[in-house]
């Protein structure tokens, strides 16, 4: 058994205000956590705008807008999270939307290397992987499920890659292996349509 302290939910961003975090750091070079690389601006660069493109693009199904009419218990998804993250990028956005479909529903957003206590109590086979939304009481804050930090096909398919990479002892190989594994999950994303986050997230 699980809770979130009060604290931590009651100053966790909103969307709106997560996303103009994500906005203003950019503005500045800079990214969330303390590494503002190249290759991390880079990675935020394309998330601002996947997320824009889910903004308006993503539609949930009649069978989530059914799911979600049926909640009416106030609860409140908690989703930990960070701007350079690609998956996250494209799963918020559908949440989002989700939430909007019922009162009852509470989206909040915390970073996690700001909060290292909370993930390692949720992570993914031993790994600190993101994003990992948890659903909490409302009342108590006890974490009652967690999902995340993909769909379960695309989470094999990456768990499938790093076993491999593991076999390689070439830089460059490896390399390559992570590049056309990101490919053909984002590929995998903009195919799905978030139809997949919706059917698994609601389950």
């Amino acid at each position: 058994m699980k809770y979130i302290a009060k604290n931590i939910v009651q100053n966790a961003y909103t969307y709106t205000r997560y996303r103009q975090l994500i906005d203003n750091l950019f503005e500045q070079n800079k990214t969330t956590g303390d590494d503002h690389s190249e290759a991390m601006l880079n990675y935020t660069k394309m998330n601002l705008a996947r997320m824009n493109k889910w903004d308006k693009r993503a539609k949930l199904t009649p069978e989530t807008l059914d799911r979600l009419a049926k909640i009416d218990r106030p609860v409140v998804w908690l989703v930990i999270t960070e701007g350079w993250c690609g998956d996250a990028a494209q799963i918020i956005p559908v949440l989002h939307k989700m939430a909007l479909e019922n009162e009852t529903i509470t989206l909040r957003f915390i970073l996690r290397d700001e909060h290292p206590d909370i993930i390692d109590a949720f992570l993914t086979s031993g790994g600190r992987s993101i994003p990992k939304i948890l659903i909490l009481d409302t009342e108590t804050l006890e974490v009652q499920r967690s999902w995340g930090p993909r769909p379960a096909e695309m989470q094999a398919m990456m768990m499938d890659v790093k076993a491999k990479s593991t076999l390689i002892t070439e830089e460059t190989l490896k390399k390559e292996l992570s590049q056309e594994a990101a490919q053909n999950l984002h590929l995998w994303y903009a195919k799905d349509k978030g139809k997949t986050t919706q059917a698994e997230f609601l389950a």
